[in-house]
């Protein structure tokens, strides 16, 4: 079962947590907003892991993140998708924030 980091404030994490949902794909969703342990554990794993280090130089959060069994980290969920044969739904982004400081993406 795959872990996923992400955040309810996040566009992309809701698209993501939405087409795992739909299409009854089993995972461990961690809201890095609900707790500061969430939190804390999200940034440990992106302080030491580098799948990280693109995602920090251009200042992204780094969210979704999925953690697979074997603890390796893939960023990229549309492409996780698409390699699973599903068509990615998209909710309406309008009713939900960006995650970067300049108002781009997670």
């Amino acid at each position: 079962m795959i872990k996923v980091y992400g955040s309810s404030l996040c566009p992309d994490c809701i698209n993501f947590e939405h087409n795992l949902t739909k299409n009854n794909i089993e995972y461990e969703y961690i809201d890095i907003h609900k707790s500061m342990a969430n939190l804390k554990a999200f940034l440990k794993l992106r302080d030491t892991n580098l799948a990280f280090d693109n995602t920090k130089a251009n200042g992204y959060v780094g969210i979704p993140a999925i953690v697979f069994e074997d603890l390796t980290v893939d960023l990229d969920w549309e492409k996780y998708l698409r390699d699973k044969g599903i068509s990615i739904i998209y909710l309406d982004k309008e009713k939900t924030s960006s995650c970067d400081i300049n108002g781009n993406g997670c």
